[in-house]
């Protein structure tokens, strides 16, 4: 397992995988890459870009949140002068709410999803929901900016599937594994998402609290459900299911919360996680039950039980020698899982 950048905990953990009938999966930085970048924005009448640049990216630069990264570097590369903050209060899930200093005046700012800003006591018309559904329905992340209770505009942000993510999910339907996309955005861009990944069961508008109630229900029904994840909200659903798996490359807190580690952080070592679990007890059986009819049938004879009938004795040497040659048979068995193919 190690060979193939999968870290399994211990013995219980190995056991365990091989009888998972659901993943759930965490979207951004477990089957997306992670990396979000503005890819629009679009503005109020009488709004400029570096105006609202300068407004977003003065509060996020207080969160660690991938999106508020995304703002601040483009904010970065556009050599937008940011803000002083006056105030800073995070919504996890939701967005940011604070003040920062405008023209020697404190100015309140909300910053995030559309329904989290326009529940402070914002306006978003019409015309402003059929450009946020249009880009949300392309898969895209919709952040809405408000200074002074107006809205001022919205940022579109766009993150990319991991390589080979539709391919693992196909590998997990054959292996007889649901997949279930986890994730805070709204439903349309988590169906957009899990349209271009291949999964067809999604929860969305979750909040970081809200995981370890799915995981819960699905524990419910009595089968045995895999968490996948990276960050640290991730952490709590990790150490919640009956198996945790954290991306490798993403927080330490993940990291810990999980019984297994995928190194490479890559999809596919999902499936590959499993199949290793299940190859390993079904070989461990093949070697139990092979090692048993073995011993049933030779210690007898070593005994010397066909003496009586066929005057046969197993020499002593002979019977060593069958022994070291039980276990040389369990061994090369068991080495038959390096060439293990996934």
């Amino acid at each position: 397992a190690a060979e193939r950048g999968v870290i399994i905990r211990n013995a219980a953990t190995l056991e365990l995988a091989g009888r998972v009938k659901t993943v759930v999966l965490d979207k951004t930085g477990t089957i997306t890459k992670g990396e979000l970048k503005v890819s629009q924005v679009e503005l109020a009448v009488d709004e400029n870009e570096t105006s609202i640049l300068s407004l977003a990216a003065s509060l996020e630069q207080k969160s660690e949140h991938p999106i508020a990264r995304a703002i601040e570097n483009l904010a970065e590369e556009r050599g937008v002068k940011l803000l002083p903050v006056i105030d800073f209060q995070a919504a996890p899930g939701g967005g940011i709410i604070g003040s920062v200093e405008q023209d020697g005046q404190p100015i309140e700012v909300a910053v995030g999803s559309p329904e989290f800003v326009g529940g402070q006591t914002v306006t978003i018309n019409d015309e402003w929901i059929v450009k946020i559904t249009r880009l949300e329905n392309a898969g895209q992340t919709v952040i809405a900016v408000a200074a002074a209770g107006r809205l001022h505009g919205v940022i579109a942000l766009a993150d990319e599937l991991k390589p080979g993510t539709k391919q693992a999910i196909d590998r997990l339907r054959q292996l007889g594994i649901n997949s279930i996309l986890l994730t805070g955005d709204n439903e349309r861009v988590a169906k957009a998402i899990a349209a271009q990944a291949g999964i067809t069961d999604i929860r969305a508008n979750i909040k970081p609290e809200g995981k370890l109630a799915v995981i819960a229900e699905l524990q419910a029904t009595g089968e045995l459900v895999a968490m996948v994840g990276d960050g640290i909200n991730d952490a709590p659903a990790l150490a919640k299911a009956d198996i945790g798996i954290a991306i490798g490359t993403g927080t330490d807190v993940a990291i810990e919360a999980a019984d297994i580690t995928l190194v490479s952080g890559e999809p596919r070592a999902i499936a590959e996680a499993i199949t290793i679990s299940r190859r390993t007890l079904a070989n461990i059986k093949q070697n139990l039950f092979w090692a048993s009819i073995y011993n049933l049938v030779l210690i007898p004879v070593a005994a010397g039980v066909l003496w009586p009938v066929f005057g046969i004795l197993l020499n002593p040497i002979l019977a060593g020698a069958a022994m070291a040659l039980s276990s040389v048979s369990v061994v090369l068995n068991s080495l038959r899982l390096k060439s293990l193919k996934f």
